[in-house]
């Protein structure tokens, strides 16, 4: 499951609508060993393109970098879908090479990257194989707050 504050997940949603009609991408990171989105880190899409990312590698190495110095680690990597669903395409497969992150896709297709709902999903893919994972939206990290799931059709209004 990725638990996620709500300020980072508007974020993301905020990148994949602005960057629109290219796909966006970016990182989150946190504490090593935390799986806790502390840091939201959007990216240029290097590549420019509606159907395509490609994290600038200047920039990948500066934040693989900041997070070695934090001792961080991407948390999640995130990239939006600007035609199709939110799910991971062969070619998104085939370039995830952190296991340990989730791999959260926003799809800002059929008008969503102007207003309404957007599909927000989250992922892990381990070795090519992938495997979708409840996304639990809170409003802040705190351990002695209520932490209510968020619904689909309320992922899906952001």
């Amino acid at each position: 499951m990725l638990l996620i504050d709500r300020a980072t997940h508007d974020a993301i949603v905020e990148h994949a609508r602005r960057d629109h009609p290219d796909e966006a991408c970016g990182v989150v990171a946190g504490p090593v060993g935390s799986d806790r989105p502390a840091r939201h880190v959007p990216m240029l899409n290097a590549a420019m393109s509606p159907t395509f990312y490609e994290f600038d590698s200047v920039d990948l190495l500066k934040l693989y970098r900041d997070m070695d110095d934090n001792d961080e680690e991407p948390v999640v990597i995130y990239h939006s879908h600007t035609a199709t669903e939110a799910y991971p395409s062969r070619t998104d497969i085939s370039l995830a090479q952190e296991p340990g992150a989730h791999y959260v896709l926003v799809s800002t297709r059929d008008g969503a990257d102007v207003s309404g709902p957007v599909d927000f999903r989250s992922f892990r893919i381990v070795d090519g194989d992938v495997s979708e994972e409840e996304v639990r939206v809170v409003e802040r990290y705190d351990d002695d707050a209520p932490q209510t799931p968020t619904t689909q059709s309320e992922k899906r209004a952001n």
